[in-house]
């Protein structure tokens, strides 16, 4: 089926990208997997490739458009190379939109400068070590100083991709109690500056898959934040992180779908070249019958994910739609990358394999950004069940 989401701009991009992979990411990929995390100015080169400007408008040094189609492109190359660009997803699919949703004409032209180039890079500090899909139960607070210069944040945050790096972090803090009728209210969103006096990084979590992706614990102790660093208004946090969820849950379906894809291509390439019994593992019925139904697989998942693209470039894509894309490519994948690893057999287990690299980062997919079962609470609250 012939695809209509891309044009000759994002294909010309795609070249791009993909020549920059295999330059750039491919020949020292296997460093980065043993150290666990990208080395920080890989981000820098990002910057210069333009990556990180796409989305953001041409007065901060950025080209001004208003579109996800290129980082569904990144999507896709990076899956087919068997690579991650460590932290720079969360860089900008979850910190830009909120920058640009709530930081003022000073905050834009402080933060998005940097942003572009590389030089600051941003994570999103959400998760809680007791609280995980449950946001409205987080404990970090921040408190207002009597001068009304600063607030005082406390408290600690999980799970945290991007956190080893990143220049800036937005935290969520409680600057309220919650209200008996709604605990939701109280959340504000801050800025965070990393090199702050009582920021600390705890452990860099050795995760099983991502393993490219410095994911950490973050600490916060007395940290003075500066009200000028305050997002949006006080106590309205909860409703803005709503906001961006459905653009979050697409990039997670879509990667998901593209994961999916590169699978069947690296099971495709095995297979013809494996030899058993004195012919390729590809002659054998099976193999045939477990790729063609693969196949048809990640052709419905496309399908679905590219709508979702649409629907998320027009402005138009719902929570329940987002978490219907989130949960159907998640699932596919997850059937699609196991189906595929099976057919390498022993080797499918090797981490020096792409199968098995692919195996442990598509995992995830059905956990973070709301899991699995919570997408299934948002759909059927849709369906007025």
């Amino acid at each position: 089926m012939r695809r209509t989401v891309f044009n000759e701009d994002h294909e010309a991009f795609r070249e791009t990208v993909r020549a920059f992979i295999e330059a750039e990411v491919v020949p020292v990929y296997d460093e980065w997997f043993a150290a666990g995390q990208a080395p920080r100015d890989f981000y820098y080169k990002l910057g210069e490739l333009g990556i990180f400007g796409i989305n953001v408008p041409e007065e901060f040094g950025g080209a001004g458009l208003d579109t996800h189609k290129f980082e569904a492109v990144l999507y896709e190359e990076t899956a087919r190379a068997g690579v991650n660009f460590g932290g720079s997803g969360v860089h900008v699919l979850l910190a830009l939109p909120y920058i640009k949703m709530l930081a003022n004409d000073e905050q834009k032209k402080r933060y998005l400068t940097k942003f572009v180039t590389g030089e600051e890079m941003w994570a999103l500090a959400m998760t809680e070590p007791g609280t995980g899909s449950d946001v409205a139960g987080m404990k970090t607070t921040a408190k207002l100083s009597e001068d009304g210069t600063h607030y005082v944040l406390n408290g600690a945050k999980t799970f945290i991709t991007g956190g080893v790096h990143a220049d800036r972090v937005i935290v969520c803090a409680r600057t309220s109690a919650p209200r008996e009728d709604d605990r939701r209210f109280g959340i504000s969103l801050f800025a965070v500056d990393t090199k702050s006096e009582g920021y600390s990084i705890g452990r860099k979590l050795d995760k099983l898959g991502l393993r490219t992706s410095d994911t950490a614990e973050l600490a916060f102790v007395d940290v003075k934040v500066p009200v000028e660093d305050l997002l949006g208004e006080e106590n309205k946090g909860f409703y803005y992180l709503g906001q961006n969820l459905p653009s979050e849950r697409w990039g997670i379906a879509f990667g998901a779908y593209a994961q999916a894809k590169a699978a069947i291509r690296f099971a495709q390439e095995y297979v013809q070249d494996r030899t058993v019994f004195g012919k390729t593992v590809a002659s054998f019925q099976n193999t045939k019958f477990e790729l063609a139904a693969c196949q048809a697989e990640v052709d419905a998942a496309e399908a679905v994910a590219d709508r979702a693209l649409e629907a998320l470039d027009a402005g138009e894509l719902t929570a329940a739609e987002a978490a219907s894309a989130k949960l159907f490519c998640t699932e596919v994948a997850h059937r699609v990358i196991d189906r595929c690893l099976q057919l390498h057999g022993g080797y499918g287990y090797m981490n020096e394999y792409p199968i098995a690299r692919l195996y442990a980062d598509n995992r995830v997919n059905r956990i973070y950004g709301g899991t699995s079962e919570v997408m299934k609470s948002i759909i059927a609250k849709s369906m007025g069940l």
